[in-house]
């Protein structure tokens, strides 16, 4: 009776451990994560696309874990840790990587995007080639797919009364809040302000107290940050259509198997198709509920916006690391 007993657990052990063997060498297993950080909140569309769209088409092999607001990293850390390895995925700006590669400030040139289509083809275009193989090769970072931030404006404390915008003189000496980077503060010199830097998590308390006289966003994401509530006016400078690059470490785009990677290619093209038509769509209807809420909104003189911004551009040590003829290039798509 002991010998049975003592087989039978004997069984029951064995049949146990085999069971965690095959648990352990199980798929779900096998499934990598994706932490992705960036500094927008889970309502931008952004986030809500790498949600919705981008986690369940990879659900097979990938894990995916968003975190918003900057709450796994500091904004402008993401592009080093994923060099590094200690993180997956990030939504990576033009004016970040500028500092680390110069020629890709001319991805945030002002005026150089005229909308969101523009973006796209300039990024599938063999010109955009170089500029992603350089990531890969320096940074160790592969860029999958765009997405359409949205046209930036100016966006003030003062009413029109106090400061009416019409031309980049209007706004000499005005406190404009602008990320931290180069590439961010002289676009903000470009428009005729005086730039401020600043993380974006910090710029509803500082137009609150009045410690910055405006920001520059596009319009969803003002009503998302809710700015409207310390602000009294925007001017549609449309001076930047802003982009995004889905970015994820080469490390981990590499530990994926071929049909992996094309899974996650497509599904990170599909978000970013999400996110750019609701962005659209979204900034359609956002001028009516900006007025509702009390702010002045207005268009300026474009052109002199325009042509004082790109004469900047092409006076200043950005335009010396462009490709000759790069320009003329991404102006002929």
């Amino acid at each position: 009776m002991t010998r049975t007993m003592t087989r039978r657990g004997f069984l029951t052990i064995t049949a146990l451990a085999l069971l965690a063997s095959v648990a352990a060498t199980s798929p779900a297993q096998d499934k990598i994560t994706l932490r992705l950080s960036t500094p927008a909140s889970p309502t931008d569309q952004r986030s809500v696309a790498m949600t919705e769209v981008f986690a369940p088409a990879v659900a097979d092999f990938a894990e995916f874990e968003g975190y918003w607001n900057s709450s796994l990293m500091k904004q402008g850390t993401e592009i080093e840790a994923m060099a590094r390895g200690n993180l997956e995925m990030a939504i990576a700006s033009a004016q970040e990587l500028a500092v680390f590669i110069p020629e890709f400030s001319i991805f945030a040139t002002g005026y150089v995007h005229r909308d969101a289509e523009h973006q796209v083809a300039v990024f599938n275009d063999p010109l955009m080639d170089p500029f992603k193989q350089k990531v890969e090769d320096e940074l160790g970072i592969k860029l999958l797919s765009i997405m359409y931030l949205g046209r930036r404006h100016v966006n003030l404390r003062q009413t029109r009364d106090e400061l009416e915008v019409m031309t980049p003189e209007d706004l000499d000496g005005v406190n404009l809040r602008m990320p931290g980077t180069d590439a961010w503060q002289f676009l903000g010199k470009a428009l005729g302000a005086s730039p401020t830097p600043m993380a974006f998590t910090e710029v509803y308390t500082a137009l609150s107290t009045g410690a910055v006289d405006g920001q520059d966003n596009p319009l969803p994401t003002v009503v998302d940050a809710k700015f409207y509530e310390v602000t009294n006016q925007i001017v549609l400078t449309s001076h930047l259509v802003d982009l995004n690059y889905i970015a994820m470490a080469k490390s981990t785009w590499d530990s994926l198997g071929e049909e992996q990677q094309a899974t996650a290619q497509a599904a990170a093209d599909a978000a970013a198709e999400s996110a750019r038509q609701k962005q659209l769509e979204l900034e359609e209807g956002l001028v009516e509920f900006l007025r509702e809420q009390g702010l002045e909104i207005y268009e300026p003189d474009l052109e002199a916006f325009r042509s004082h911004a790109q004469a900047m551009y092409l006076d200043s040590e950005f335009a010396e690391s462009w490709p000759e003829g790069l320009l003329d290039s991404i102006n002929a798509l």
